[in-house]
């Protein structure tokens, strides 16, 4: 059966109203246009579905059952109508965002809080793990964005945006300060406790890239899970630390770190945002990913 919905909405309304002057009204279209809608319905579905009376019609046996469902559909598409529109204005829903801790922190605070002072109905949910996790579960679907430094290769699924160039460096506490203003080669710095961040991490992915386009191979004495911890062992003198020079600045600056000059030249990388290709982003997404790329909060 091929009946146009036009058709429930208008039995709907009238069946609600109990009258089809004020239908009509409701509807802005006309009583005869009304009756006429009713009676092709009433002939598709093959029975009668109002009983008119004095003060207006009054439904069947047979029409209560089929407003009784008829009701229901109709609200659910109201109710889906005006969720879409909530969303669409970011009035409701939820972005799933994974990040490293040291991201969220250095880079994305800034922007959650734009985000979140214009859109404060909006649920957000941050994952923090390595970035190979993470990517993992914007496949599955499971978060929505995913922040994270570049490059990051295997991404024939995933949409990547660069967002801000990085810089990283070698750097060391004060008791290795006596090694700060000398030329250092790769294979000099292997010759010391290195202290880097663990296998799994696009820092670390990095790292060993560089390393081995130089023929070297890093073994470091501590691989820690995060940036903070890297940074913090190096200043309390365990080795010799890899660290972004970005979220450093502070440390540098008030001598706890020291930076090493270093050959060959760490290439710089870039902070990008990732989605999946398969997965449409949401609303408020698209609206994260737009402030990001256009506040300049850096």
């Amino acid at each position: 059966m091929n009946v146009s919905f036009e058709y429930y909405r208008i039995f709907y309304v009238v069946a609600k109203t109990g009258n089809i002057t004020k239908a009509a009204d409701e509807l802005m279209i006309s009583q005869p246009a009304i009756s006429k809608c009713i009676k092709h319905l009433e002939e598709q579905l093959g029975g009668q579905l109002f009983v008119r009376t004095k003060r207006g019609v009054v439904l069947t046996e047979e029409g209560k059952e089929f407003y009784r469902y008829i009701k229901q559909a109709i609200e659910y598409i109201n109710n889906a109508e005006s969720k879409f529109s909530e969303m669409i204005h970011l009035e409701t829903g939820t972005i799933r965002i994974g990040s490293s801790t040291t991201l969220t922190k250095r880079f994305l605070m800034p922007f959650m809080e734009i985000f979140h002072k214009r859109y404060p109905n909006i649920k957000i949910e941050i994952e923090t793990r390595v970035s190979g996790e993470l990517l993992s579960r914007l496949r599955q679907g499971l978060i929505d964005l995913v922040i994270l430094n570049l490059p990051y290769h295997d991404d024939n699924d995933i949409e990547l945006i660069k967002v801000k160039d990085i810089h990283d460096c070698f750097v060391v506490g004060k008791a290795y300060k006596h090694l700060v203003g000398k030329k250092m080669t790769l294979d000099e710095i292997t010759k010391y406790p290195l202290v880097f961040q663990a296998h799994g991490s696009t820092t670390r992915r990095f790292l060993d890239d560089y390393a081995a386009k130089n023929g070297i191979i890093f073994k470091p004495d501590l691989d820690l899970a995060g940036f903070s911890l890297v940074t913090e062992f190096t200043q309390i003198g365990f080795g010799i630390g890899f660290a972004t020079e970005d979220y450093i600045e502070e440390e540098l600056k008030t001598e706890k770190l020291y930076k090493l000059d270093v050959v060959p030249e760490i290439p710089k990388r870039e902070i990008g945002i990732a989605y999946s290709k398969r997965n449409i982003p949401s609303f408020c997404t698209k609206k994260l990913i737009e402030i990001i790329l256009n506040k300049q909060v850096f």
